[in-house]
């Protein structure tokens, strides 16, 4: 009877296999099993995952092709699920007659015959649990062995497979459970996978380790028996714990994510960012609003490489789900006032078509345009002051006077030619404010601009996408002028004012960096930059509410500076050579302008080669005899020392001295001054309402220090310390001021 029993079976699996070599002649188009329904991915400069999508069945996928797969996984898949995987042509009769076999011995189904080629199949035919369906599975897997190979096979199934929750293939498996991709997996994290396909469900490792456990250890000894594994290897591996943790998938630079969404879904999209240098740069940016405990609730970063213009890092908000007033909206993209953060350009123009030399010697003091009256941040003058020291403390009333004499329609058609696309108004709607930041800019385009500085005048437009071609580069100024703006712009970052506190091999690079408030306090900006990053950071609320803290140095500063500090060494020196693009020229110690040949006091600095040396001091001209006589402004307004024409009373004119008309007006009672260390940059001139018609007599702290007269001022070396000055006129009349004179400290350099 049993004689019978397996003749009649052998006989039945004979007719079943010729039959299927008959169907097996079939064509079949094996595209249709071979494909993939991927998770858009986007990957950062070096091909690291950056942030991934959900697939269109709401599943991750990410299709690999087996080198890129851990040679452990694609053995113990084999030695799991198929071990004679290369030597059947899609159905294993060995395993097909086992399983008849048993399952008629058993009356029932007690073992599975599929291959792997036989699960891919049902991945994409979903052909139902019976003898029919496994047969159709069957003489499938036979035609699409004629027509692909073992490794497009073996690459579909490990891309195809189900390991537990939404996760279809392999390397999606691995990214959630263990953290990392396929490639990078240890031989028992491999044969854990390998064994999840058997029944995702109940060998889930998050909710079922023990299941899980024994599953993978039953992989490990297959991958021994099979010889793909030593004894000790797979002793080793069968005392490893089971190691499988929840991991996120990633979700780095989400704003960009969602602007390149569409591009993505073609096929792995790789961009400029650095996966590193962005995660950084997002958790600073949440530290940085932290801070302010809710009253500062927004921020946005960028990050530029100089030289090329790609973009490393770019955070378009603190937090993208949690952020008020929305944090999808995208911060580097949305137009707010800029504040000071547009001074450097309005000076750079004015040194490229000769308007101002760095070294020169401006007036801070009151300036009128009738209805339009700027004033300094703090409210404070500083008198007589170099262009390069009031761009660096971002002084008002000296950029409005640089502005009005480069003109307010060539200073808005350069911002544009830089890249500022927000500037859609006619220069006149902007008028003289439009230096002090009247307008609206976005941070990723004047990051930008920044850059073309950083990179000596040549301008690039932000570029994230690595295979993107390169804009052809546009020049915007020479290189010259962008070299004085390094110098007028460097300082150390607030927490390095004192290098002393740093050893002489760990001084940090040196950098030039740029604040900015907008009117009302509702945003502030910062831009730190060398020859190497440019970093843009913005701080504000989504909803425009001002905030007294919202002040560039206070705020947004603290934030670039720290982004800049993290980033890694580069190969591209940090600060630019100055060999070729400047000059030596001898200037006024008192104008800083080029020195006429009555200028005693003189000093050597550079200018911009390009730059014409076609003003020369007037400050200074022959009086009677050896005398020198010197001419002051009385007002910044249109201040050019070669124009300058000072009012002189007429050899026996009448003097008014009255008393009521007497007044100390430089130093202001009550003003502070802090010392700069610069060469005469601590010598302040005494002003007076009279000084242009009398002599007057000076003294400080009952210290006579001399008369001046309306061709000789009176100069005032400061020292520290609280001190009174007293101005009397020949007739008696009195008046005094009182002022102190303070130390460096890193805050009082950092305006807005």
């Amino acid at each position: 009877m049993r004689g019978r029993r397996v003749r009649a079976l052998a006989g039945l699996c004979a007719v079943w296999l010729v039959a299927m070599a008959a169907l097996a002649l079939w064509p079949v188009d094996a595209s249709r099993y071979l494909r993939t329904n991927p998770s858009a991915e986007l990957l950062d400069r070096s091909g690291r995952p950056l942030h991934a999508y959900l697939n269109s069945d709401d599943a991750w996928s990410f299709p690999r092709e087996p080198g890129e797969i851990s040679a452990h996984l694609i053995q113990a898949t084999i030695a799991g699920e198929d071990q004679r995987f290369y030597r059947h042509a899609g159905v294993d009769p060995i395993a097909v007659a086992r399983a008849v076999w048993q399952n008629v011995r058993r009356g029932g189904v007690a073992s599975g015959a599929s291959t792997l080629t036989m699960q891919v199949v049902k991945q994409t035919d979903r052909s139902p649990r019976s003898l029919t369906g496994k047969a159709c599975q069957a003489i499938t897997a036979l035609r699409l062995e004629r027509h692909a190979s073992k490794t497009e096979i073996l690459a579909a199934y490990l891309d195809e497979a189900p390991y537990g929750l939404n996760l279809i293939g392999c390397d999606a498996a691995a990214r959630r459970y263990f953290g990392k991709p396929a490639k990078e997996l240890t031989l028992p994290e491999a044969a854990l996978l390998a064994g999840l396909p058997k029944a995702p469900s109940a060998y889930m490792p998050l909710t079922h380790p023990d299941a899980a456990l024994a599953r993978r250890n039953y992989v490990l000894r297959r991958m021994r028996a099979e010889g793909f594994i030593s004894n000790g290897d797979c002793e080793r591996a069968l005392a490893a714990p089971l190691g499988a943790a929840w991991h996120e998938f990633p979700t780095l630079a989400p704003h960009l994510a969602q602007r390149l969404k569409r591009e993505a879904s073609r096929g792995p999209l790789r961009t400029t960012l650095d996966a590193a240098l962005q995660e950084q740069a997002e958790r600073l940016t949440r530290d940085g609003v932290r801070r302010f405990a809710g009253e500062i609730s927004n921020a946005a970063v960028i990050v530029i490489d100089a030289p090329t213009g790609a973009v490393l890092a770019r955070v378009g908000s603190a937090d993208f789900f949690a952020t008020p007033g929305g944090g999808q909206v995208d911060a580097c993209r949305a137009a707010r006032s800029p504040g000071s953060a547009l001074k450097p350009f309005t000076y750079g123009l004015a040194i490229e078509r000769n308007c101002v030399y760095p070294s020169e010697t401006l007036l801070d003091g009151t300036l009128d345009y009738g209805k339009y009256q700027p004033v300094n941040f703090d409210g404070r003058y500083r008198g007589m002051i170099s262009a390069s020291l009031a761009l660096r403390r971002s002084l008002n009333v000296p950029a409005v006077a640089i502005l009005d004499r480069v003109g307010y329609q060539n200073v808005c058609n350069f911002l544009k030619g830089a890249g500022l696309t927000t500037l859609k108004r006619p220069a006149d709607y902007y008028g003289l404010g439009l230096t002090l930041g009247n307008c609206e800019v976005r941070l990723e385009e004047l990051a930008a601009a920044y850059a073309m500085v950083a990179r000596l005048g040549e301008y690039r437009a932000p570029r994230v996408l690595a295979d993107a071609p390169a804009d052809a580069p546009k020049r915007c100024l020479s290189a010259g002028t962008c070299l004085a703006l390094y110098e007028m712009l460097e300082q150390p970052l607030p927490e390095e004012f004192d290098r002393s506190d740093f050893p002489s091999e760990s001084v940090a690079a040196r950098v030039c960096w740029k604040t900015g408030t907008s009117t009302g306090l509702h945003d502030a900006w910062a831009f730190v930059f060398n020859g190497q990053y440019v970093v843009g950071a913005w701080m504000g609320n989504n909803d425009g509410k001002p905030s007294a803290r919202l002040v560039g140095a206070k705020a947004a500063l603290p934030l670039a500076a720290a982004v800049f500090r993290s980033l890694p060494p580069s190969n591209a020196p940090a600060w630019p050579s100055l060999e070729g693009e400047l000059r030596d020229t001898v200037v006024c110690a008192i104008s800083g302008l080029p020195a006429s040949p009555w200028c005693k006091k003189t000093k050597h600095v550079t200018l911009p080669r390009a730059q014409y040396v076609n003003r020369v001091c007037d400050m200074h001209y022959p009086g009677e005899g050896d005398e020198i006589i010197q001419r002051w402004p009385g007002s910044a307004k249109g201040w050019d020392l070669a124009k300058i024409e000072t009012p002189r009373v007429a050899p026996g004119s009448k003097k008014p001295d009255r008393a009521e008309d007497l007044k100390i007006t430089t130093p202001p009672d009550q003003s502070e001054f802090v010392l700069t260390g610069e060469t005469n940059g601590d010598r302040v001139k005494l002003q007076a309402s009279l000084d242009a018609q009398l002599a007057l007599h000076w003294y400080v702290d009952e210290r006579y220090l001399g008369a001046s007269t309306p061709e000789k001022p009176v100069y005032l070396d400061l020292t520290p310390g609280k001190h009174k000055l007293a101005c009397m006129t020949d007739s008696g009349s009195c008046q005094t001021a009182t002022f102190a004179v303070t130390l460096p400290r890193a805050s009082n350099f950092f305006s807005n």
